[in-house]
Parts: structure tokens; sequence; C-alpha cells
């Protein structure tokens, strides 16, 4: 079995990351301007989840051509795994349950698994 390569990876979750940075830019913008809900703002989180781990999903797909949908499935994860990571370092320790840390699981999986296969 041929190795994947890291590269292709790590350019997916940056343009991922970067996508994410500017919807939450946007979210921002959104929030201060309408006075959102708390379930608007939440929604739309989940949207840049699903946007974002789609995204590096298809450019995972894209870069290796083969096993796309498993490319999808690691790009969500990694995104999830990184998005875990910072979160852990940032409030030291994990605050939300372990149903809302496997819903996210799932909707980065998910969602990277689609990107992967539509690439």
């Amino acid at each position: 079995m041929e190795r994947y390569n890291p590269k292709i990876f790590l350019r997916s979750l940056l343009f991922s990351y970067l996508l994410s940075g500017i919807l939450l830019v946007v979210i921002s913008f959104a929030l201060y301007r309408f006075r959102l809900k708390e379930s608007q703002i939440q929604m739309a989180v989940i949207l840049v989840y699903v946007l974002s781990c789609a995204l590096a999903g298809f450019l995972a797909g894209k870069g290796l051509r083969r096993q796309r949908f498993f490319c999808g499935l690691l790009a969500g994860v990694l995104y999830f795994l990184v998005l875990m990571a910072v979160s852990f370092l940032l409030e030291k320790g994990l605050a939300p349950s372990i149903q809302q840390i496997a819903m996210v699981l799932a909707i980065c999986a998910g969602s990277g698994i689609l990107g992967g296969v539509l690439s």
C-alpha cells in the first residue's frame, strides 16, 4: 500500500483553517451587527465546521487522487484533533461534555468524507 503524503494534508488543513478564520470573522460581524441569538451562532459554528472539513477533505482527495473516502475521513479527523488540541491548551482542560465532543468529531469526519468523495 502506498503511503500518504503529509504535505497534502498539511496544505488542506491550512486552507481549511484559513476558511474557518474568515467565516468566524463574518460570524463575529453578524453577531455585532444583527445581535444574533445563541442558537443562531451555534448553527453558524456548525456550518463553519462542515464547510471547513469538507474543504479539507476535498483538497486531500484531489491531492492524493486515490482512496478519497479515507483521505476525506483523515482530513476531517485531523481538523478535529487540531481543534481539540487548541481548545485543550486554551481552556486548560476539556470543558465540553463527551456528547458534544463526539458530535463535533462526527460532524468533522462526515464533512471530510463528503469533501473527499466529491473531489
